[in-house]
């Protein structure tokens, strides 16, 4: 058995006429109780003084506990500091050099898969093919020259 069913049962048990007991009030309840005075009006306002005696001292503020807050100071400390100058310390000062085939390969992956965002290929130029043979060029060397 588990335990809320003993505890419904002995709730049940200890049941008169198919009434419940009237639960006890607390002792903190209690002794508040007894510091009210018998006069009925604004019993819930002196149930809240008892409470709460400090609530008075909280509101009270004086000038020499208040902190004066500059907002430049506050927008300052809330403000990122920039870690550039620290990062290219640190890049630039490692010695471990990437391969250009690993980097190749890095580009390669990130790129996108569309057509669009392929980069373009080198277009593979034709060999220009000359007029004239190289014959005609060592003739054309022997007149030229042989003249001068």
């Amino acid at each position: 058995m588990s335990a809320s069913l003993i505890r419904r049962g002995l709730e049940l048990f200890n049941e008169k006429d198919g009434q419940k007991r009237k639960q006890q009030n607390s002792p903190h309840k209690a002794s508040l109780m007894n510091r009210i005075s018998s006069n009925k009006q604004s019993v819930h306002k002196q149930i809240r003084r008892l409470k709460n005696p400090r609530g008075a001292a909280k509101s009270k503020t004086t000038v020499k506990d208040k902190h004066i807050k500059y907002a430049l100071d506050e927008y300052r400390k809330k403000q990122k500091k920039s870690q550039l100058t620290s990062n290219l310390e640190y890049f630039l000062s490692t010695d471990y050099k990437t391969q250009t085939s690993h980097s190749s390969k890095i580009i390669k992956q990130n790129s996108g898969r569309r057509a669009c965002h392929q980069p373009d290929l080198p277009d593979s130029k034709p060999k220009e093919k000359s007029v004239f043979t190289e014959e005609e060029f060592q003739k054309f060397q022997k007149e030229y020259f042989s003249n001068l």
